[in-house]
């Protein structure tokens, strides 16, 4: 849900430079990432990401949504909500993944948009599911599909 992430990433760094000609490149953690997504997928676990961005987008997003080709070809579905179009929704105050309904994975960042020291927070709260759960399926009933959303 932020506009900015990782600014230290060297693909988002390459990018700016108009240097990246492959998203994945040599980045591990990302091929790990993608096979770990192909592999459920093919298993038929869904995957749903949805982005809430400001509009005009910052670059880190433009970023985002030039390497974003690549999560759906591994079976991602991704939808983007411009973030005037969040204003009714009661959305958490940190990024997160749900898992079957049962866990969440909250992500906390620094004020510069790294993922802080401690930065990954495990919870099968009941109140966080419900919030988090709830906030997705709201934004992704409004969200716009990847293959259709246009950048300003």
């Amino acid at each position: 849900m932020r506009d900015g992430y990782m600014p230290s990433d060297p693909a988002f760094a390459a990018w700016k430079e108009g240097r990246l000609s492959d998203p994945v490149g040599d980045d591990r953690d990302f091929q790990q990432w993608l096979s770990w997504v192909s592999e459920a997928t093919g298993r038929g676990v869904k995957f749903r990401r949805a982005r809430v961005v400001s509009v005009p987008e910052s670059d880190y997003i433009r970023f985002e949504h030039h390497v974003s080709h690549v999560n759906v070809a591994a079976g991602e579905n991704i939808r983007w909500l411009p973030r005037r179009q969040a204003t009714a929704l009661a959305l958490p105050g940190n990024d997160f993944w749900v898992f079957d309904n049962e866990l969440a994975l909250v992500l906390h960042f620094t004020g510069d948009g790294e993922l802080a020291p401690d930065g990954r927070e495990l919870t099968r709260d009941e109140q966080v599911l419900g919030l988090c759960t709830r906030a997705f399926e709201a934004v992704w009933e409004r969200a716009i599909p990847h293959e259709d959303y246009r950048l300003s």
